[in-house]
């Protein structure tokens, strides 16, 4: 397996911002087809770019039948290191199209043959829990959960933050958490941002849990490793079409992977920027008719380096050389 001696996240970041502009303008329209097709199309061309030989192993999109780029095609200049890319043009589709906070646009980065595949499994439980939390399975009673992630935090479990998504398959650990006493911020659409938070020592949340987007799961590694966290996923098909193909297809739907399961690397890049404004990334601000501002995060696992990114953009100077409509 061909190593990557670039970093290529200051590459990289440059694709979610042009992502994040060219989707931004579609923020509480209501339209979900056309803010996706806005920001897959500028992902796409910005790839042309990058120096690499990228391969789309994930591209988010196929379950909702939304503008995707497809998996198995080519992106990046055609030279460099082989690399297997992730990405989702919009985490939170409907909420940049209900003018919501939290959209983000992002991508993760991995040595080539080096990431998880999931096909057509649609879900997965996962468990991401921050830097230092130990002694836990993906199935461990919350209190041991909440005393685990407690005791690496050196906060009380009332004063803890779990992120989950509003859905009645985690009603269960809605309850026992709330049960037990710990905090709770509830989220329609966004579990990459869940995960994000989880394991960053700038967030408010302290854990993420529950059943949400395998795709975003294998997104969600390259966040993790570069942060240190820990995340345990399981596969969790929510429908019989869904677990007759993983059957169909060798799977083990009993088996627990980790971040190191789901990117078999330690050299992962992650990068996203912030399309509507949130808890954790600014959104797209226009400060006047040629002129926004964004902010992006870029992740590397290798050197455990964070950089978070402030850039200004004349959209106008940027129309001219990227073919892309801001």
């Amino acid at each position: 397996m061909e190593t990557p001696d670039r970093n290529l996240g200051l590459d990289l970041v440059r694709v979610t911002e042009a992502t994040a502009l060219a989707s931004a303008r579609w923020l509480g329209r209501g339209d979900k087809i056309g803010g996706d097709g806005a920001a897959t199309n500028a992902m796409r061309l910005s790839f042309n770019i990058v120096p690499m030989k990228g391969t789309i192993v994930i591209g988010e999109g196929e379950k909702d039948e939304a503008p995707m780029l497809f998996i198995g095609e080519k992106v990046g200049t055609g030279i460099g290191p082989e690399t297997d890319i992730a990405v989702d043009p919009i985490d939170g589709t409907t909420l940049l199209a209900n003018g919501m906070p939290n959209a983000i646009a992002v991508a993760g980065a991995a040595p080539g043959g080096s990431m998880y595949i999931p096909g057509h499994s649609y879900y997965m439980q996962k468990l991401v829990v921050p830097e230092g939390t130990e002694g836990l399975e993906i199935d461990s009673p919350m209190e041991d959960i909440l005393k685990a992630v407690s005791k690496a935090k050196d906060k009380k479990i009332e004063d803890l933050v779990v992120f989950l998504l509003d859905r009645p398959r985690n009603q269960h650990w809605i309850d026992d958490i709330r049960r037990l006493g710990a905090r709770i911020q509830l989220h329609q659409h966004g579990d990459i941002m869940g995960a994000l938070m989880a394991v960053s020592p700038d967030s408010e949340v302290d854990l993420m849990i529950g059943i949400g987007g395998s795709p975003e799961g294998v997104i969600s590694a390259c966040a993790v490793k570069g942060f240190g966290g820990k995340m345990l996923a399981r596969l969790n098909p929510l429908s019989e079409k869904e677990k007759n193909w993983l059957l169909d297809n060798g799977a083990d739907l009993k088996e627990v992977m980790t971040q190191d399961d789901l990117v078999r690397s330690d050299d992962t890049t992650f990068v996203a920027t912030g399309i509507s404004g949130g808890l954790f990334l600014d959104g797209v601000k226009y400060s006047d008719k040629n002129t926004a501002e964004t902010t992006s995060l870029v992740v590397r696992s290798k050197t455990r380096t964070v950089r978070y990114i402030k850039a200004k953009h004349d959209l106008a100077q940027l129309a001219k050389f990227s073919n892309i409509s801001y």
